[in-house]
């Protein structure tokens, strides 16, 4: 009896059974492979952007889906991977490890850990490639993302979900103002993080021991696909820590995000690209390669109080040939950012740091977003700034210039000496305003451009001492509450310091009463 039941119930199994292969696992096999991408055939109803496993351990991402095969790049060395070699799908799409376990790390473009201090226990993991938020997701830029950099604050403002441009040639000082911004979102409750592709690795480590010296890895992540990395990894890296970011601003909170630089990005996607056998486009760059940068700027942003009110603002850079801001990728990315800050070579030699042209530099959305109290005191300082330049360049054709060109000329030459700074010498917004209130009230008048710096020094003691009110105001309030109050200030300023200041460089040696 119990045989007849168990032939009933193979009969029954076999009378169910449906051929096909969905409870299979697909595998591929590689028909070529060289230069980091491979060729698998067997693979029907992969997905683009899938994740796929070798044979090695090493794992892929496909590109190309064709009739016969499916072109994948390799991430890493494919040294070991050959023609016949296994492929298994993932059966998910390409993701990286997220979340605050992150924080703190120097991680590769896959979220491995690169600095020696062990795993990463991560629970989270996001898709490097997301879907923007919508139009209605968002709200428009409104607070602002202070760098602690004069010339940008004043001039260029930043506001948290902007996407502002830092473009230049090579040693300008594109990366030190990036630099600067993270190190000033100390306590400002703000995620940071860096991305390098294709630097040296010693550049790489010098900058993560500069913001250990100053305490900004506790709320930093940098990922580096350096010069000696795969093309595919400096390809990934740019979506990876986007998608890192992403996991912050969509719990709420405000992400600053740094991709140093997107030129090189630009090169490893043609190089892949090329190698993928994809038509070549103008400067042999795919036809593309327009999307590859918008699609991963347009994941920042400053989403609406229903979706919880967090932000990420990118600030990617672009390395230019002889200033050539014109050129194919620097005018793509141009038109994807809400502004950029233009770094020239000719003020970065010049002395005049950081080297950044008032006139190609532009905020669309940072205004908005602005400390009032900067707005107001600021307003006029670009055009001052580019009519000095204008005379400056006017005034070395002839020697007889009036008073008022010259008090003109020396008045921007004083406006540039303000706006100079130090690399790492943060100086916080409120203080900023005193300084550029001084200078476009005439309170600095009297005070010779090589004397400006000395100035500044001074003031800034000054007002620490006996200024605390009135930068308690602009600090929680935005905007100067007593006009009066900072004019009898900056006056005592005056005449305490440098009257003194003018007494001992009198030839009398009798300190001026004025």
């Amino acid at each position: 009896m119990s045989e007849f039941k168990a032939i009933q119930r193979i009969q029954e199994v076999l009378h169910n059974f449906e051929p096909g292969v969905s409870k299979l696992e697909k595998i591929g096999t590689i028909t070529s492979v060289g230069d980091g991408i491979a060729r698998v055939s067997g693979f029907e109803e992969v997905r683009y952007g899938e994740m796929v496993q070798f044979s090695n351990g090493a794992i892929g991402m496909v590109q190309n889906l064709e009739s016969e095969d499916v072109g994948v790049i390799i991430f890493g060395s494919y040294a070991s991977i050959h023609e016949g070699d296994s492929v298994r799908r993932m059966h998910r799409m390409m993701e990286v490890p997220v979340g605050e376990v992150m924080l703190g790390r120097v991680v590769d473009a896959l979220g491995r850990p690169i600095d020696g201090k062990g795993e990463i226990h991560a629970t989270q993991y996001r898709p490097v490639e997301a879907e923007a938020p919508g139009i209605m997701d968002r709200q428009t830029v409104n607070e602002p993302l202070q760098t602690g950099i004069k010339a940008i604050d004043a001039l260029v403002p930043i506001g948290k979900g902007q996407r502002e441009l830092i473009i230049g040639d090579r040693k300008t000082g594109k990366t030190t103002l990036a630099i600067d911004t993270i190190l000033n979102q100390k306590g400002k409750n703000v995620r940071c993080i860096y991305v390098s592709i294709g630097q040296k690795e010693s550049t790489v480590k010098n900058l993560v021991k500069t913001l250990e010296r100053h305490d900004a890895m506790d709320y930093t992540i940098v990922m580096s696909a350096s010069a000696s990395s795969a093309s595919s990894l400096l390809y990934l890296a740019p979506y990876a820590a986007t998608a890192m970011g992403e996991a912050f601003m969509y719990q709420g909170d405000d992400v600053l995000i740094i991709y140093d630089d997107l030129s090189k990005q630009a090169v490893a996607y043609r190089e892949l690209s090329l190698l993928l056998k994809r038509p070549p486009g103008r400067e042999a760059y795919p036809g593309d390669i327009f999307y590859l940068h918008s699609r991963l700027l347009e994941r920042s942003g400053k989403l609406s109080d229903e979706r919880g009110g967090g932000s990420m603002t990118a600030l990617p850079i672009i390395e230019t040939q002889a200033g050539d801001i014109s050129a194919y990728i620097p005018t793509n990315v141009i038109s994807i950012t809400d502004g950029q800050i233009f770094l020239e070579s000719d003020l970065f030699f010049s002395g005049v740091l950081p080297a950044i042209n008032a006139g190609l530099s532009v905020s669309r959305v940072g205004g908005s977003a602005q400390l009032p109290a900067m707005k107001k005191v600021s307003g006029t300082l670009r055009i001052d700034l580019a009519s000095y330049r204008e005379l400056e360049a006017f005034s070395q054709f002839g020697s007889d210039l009036d008073e008022t060109t010259q008090r003109t000329l020396t008045q921007g030459a004083r406006t540039v000496e303000v706006l100079k700074q130090g690399a790492h010498v943060l100086i916080p917004q409120e203080m900023q305003v005193i300084l550029i209130y001084a200078l476009t009230h005439q309170f600095m008048a009297d005070v010779d451009p090589s004397q400006v710096q000395v100035y500044e020094r001074d003031l800034y003691n000054y007002v620490d001492q006996w200024g605390q009110d009135i930068l308690q105001d602009i600090r929680t309030k935005g905007h100067i509450e007593d006009t009066a109050a900072l004019d009898s200030l900056l006056a005592s300023f005056n005449q305490t310091y440098l009257g003194q200041r003018q007494g001992t460089e009198g030839s009398d040696g009798i300190p001026s009463s004025n």
